[in-house]
């Protein structure tokens, strides 16, 4: 159903924080969750952040064989599913000693909301300091096993603040909500920034080219993945005058090829602003929202993030600020290796800086191909073959 207030939502996750520590469970506890996306969804990780408990989302394509690994890794205190994945679910949390599991459907029903019903609409938020812990994010895990990013309360904070003042979001703002919710640009970026500026969502199960071009004249904001603007292009009903009401369109989680950003610019008059951010440390890069947005690269650090390049003109990507995680889940000597002396993190991602500031990104470390000596970036090769017709 539709929710139409902020005392919606004040009402809705003060029930489901109330129902969740009358578990008996206590600060810190993960609660994980693998559902569909829905409002309800949406209020079980507000619950877990006004409880002072830790929500784990869980991608909606995962398995037996990965639910298994992050549920004995993660050791919830309860576990959320969809009602089609409870036959399969279930054991895996007996297996794991998970103490509780419950149902949550796309429509936000279950066995979760039945439970929840009778619990007070009214919570007293606990108090989390910057420090604590509040999500944990199991990052795809590309080399060896997926790893926990903790992510605190003050990573949170201070990047949903960050990105409010970098792309004037406000209460005046609609954004148009089409991505999943189970990892950080469409849990994080989207819906944080909206909470914190009081801002308006219209909130799309996933993206539909339709749905979205419909509901472009009520909205001021759209926050999508590269596919999402390749599809809009597609569209002959994605025009100019179909963006009239917007202000901004965002690109992020995969590169954007200068092919589309020029193509967009050339449709609707808008420029795509590309940021840059991972699991492990929210958004770390902008493009300015008044100045030049550059195709090709993800703009310049963001306020309160300091980045420098390791080894070189082109290397390592490092980071230090409050958007940088405390550490991977009961993995000390991985955090240890992923830290510099100085504490500076290291993304992993092989990039540029210029001397105006605009980072580029050219590739993963793990994905450097070394060739008769001479270091090959995947990039390289994939800008040779888009300039190939018919490719």
């Amino acid at each position: 159903g539709e929710i139409d207030s902020y005392t919606d939502v004040e009402r809705e996750t003060a029930r489901y924080a109330n129902f969740l520590i009358g578990l008996r469970l206590k600060t810190g506890d993960r609660v994980a969750v693998q559902i569909e996306k829905s409002p309800q969804a949406v209020f079980v990780y507000l619950a877990c952040l006004r409880a002072g408990l830790c929500y784990l989302p869980l991608n909606n394509a995962y398995q037996q064989g990965e639910i298994r690994y992050f549920l004995g890794d993660a050791k919830p205190a309860v576990a959320l599913c969809s009602p089609q994945n409870l036959t399969w679910f279930s054991p895996l949390c007996d297996e794991a000693e998970v103490p509780d599991v419950f149902t949550v459907d796309q429509n936000g029903n279950g066995s979760f909301a039945d439970a929840a019903r009778s619990s007070s609409t009214e919570f007293a938020t606990a108090t989390s300091k910057p420090d604590d812990l509040a999500v944990i994010i199991y990052t795809s895990g590309t080399t060896g096993r997926s790893k926990g990013a903790m992510v605190t309360h003050g990573n949170l904070t201070s990047n949903a603040q960050v990105l409010c003042d970098a792309w004037n979001i406000t209460a005046h703002d609609t954004l148009i909500h089409a991505l999943p919710i189970f990892h950080i640009h469409g849990l994080f970026v989207a819906l944080n920034t909206t909470l914190l500026s009081g801002a308006k969502l219209i909130f799309h199960r996933k993206f539909d080219a339709y749905a979205v071009i419909a509901a472009l004249p009520r909205a001021t904001t759209l926050m999508g993945v590269p596919t999402f603007y390749t599809r809009l292009l597609a569209e002959p009903t994605f025009t100019r005058d179909a963006c009239n009401s917007m202000r901004l369109f965002v690109s992020g989680s995969a590169p954007l090829l200068l092919d589309t950003f020029n193509e967009f610019r050339e449709r609707t008059g808008y420029t795509i602003l590309e940021r840059y951010g991972m699991s492990e440390a929210g958004m770390i890069c902008s493009n300015p929202y008044d100045g030049e947005r550059r195709g090709g690269t993800v703009g310049k650090p963001l306020p309160g993030v300091t980045l420098r390049i390791a080894g070189g003109a082109t290397g390592g990507i490092e980071i230090k600020g409050a958007n940088v995680f405390s550490g991977y889940w009961r993995m000390p000597e991985k955090t240890a290796e992923e830290f510099t002396v100085d504490g500076y993190f290291k993304t992993g991602d092989i990039g540029t800086i210029d001397n105006e500031g605009y980072v580029c990104i050219v590739g993963r470390a793990k994905d450097l191909i070394i060739s008769g000596g001479f270091n090959v970036y995947p990039k390289e090769i994939e800008l040779v073959l888009d300039a190939i017709p018919g490719v």
